[in-house]
């Protein structure tokens, strides 16, 4: 395993701690629409630092189109009863599926994945420019 892909994973654990942090302060100082957008767009902030966790040398689009998938997944399984019956039962699964569908949600996912794909691009635009093509890339 490469430095680079330990570092950006040891980053990711770090982001994920810090988007979580954040999350369960807000829920607990906040009550009403703060409290539930922001808490969707940190979902969705830490679906994409799981992803880059799982598959470090991934592209910004393409992670964040399946951190964007797989939160609109989520949100719309929510749909069937299946996440209620799941979170009725643990409060880890409600945390990670919900209990109810929100048509809202849908819209603020990208709100939590966007910067960070701009944020990836422009720290692999810079990584790239002053280190140069690597090998793979070339071919």
């Amino acid at each position: 395993m490469s430095l680079g892909v330990r570092w950006t994973r040891l980053l990711m654990v770090v982001s994920a701690a810090g988007f979580t942090g954040v999350a369960f302060a807000i829920r607990a100082t906040m009550d009403g629409p703060i409290e539930q957008y922001s808490g969707t767009v940190l979902f969705a902030a830490l679906v994409y630092t799981i992803v880059l966790f799982i598959r470090p040398l991934t592209s910004p689009l393409p992670a964040g189109s399946a951190a964007l998938a797989y939160c609109w997944f989520i949100e719309f399984a929510q749909l069937t009863p299946i996440p209620a019956a799941l979170s009725e039962r643990s409060r880890f699964a409600r945390l990670l599926l919900g209990a109810q569908f929100d048509l809202i949600d849908v819209a603020w996912y990208p709100v939590g994945v966007i910067p960070l794909v701009a944020a990836h691009w422009f720290l692999q635009a810079r990584t790239r420019s002053r280190t140069g093509p690597t090998p793979a890339l070339t071919s």
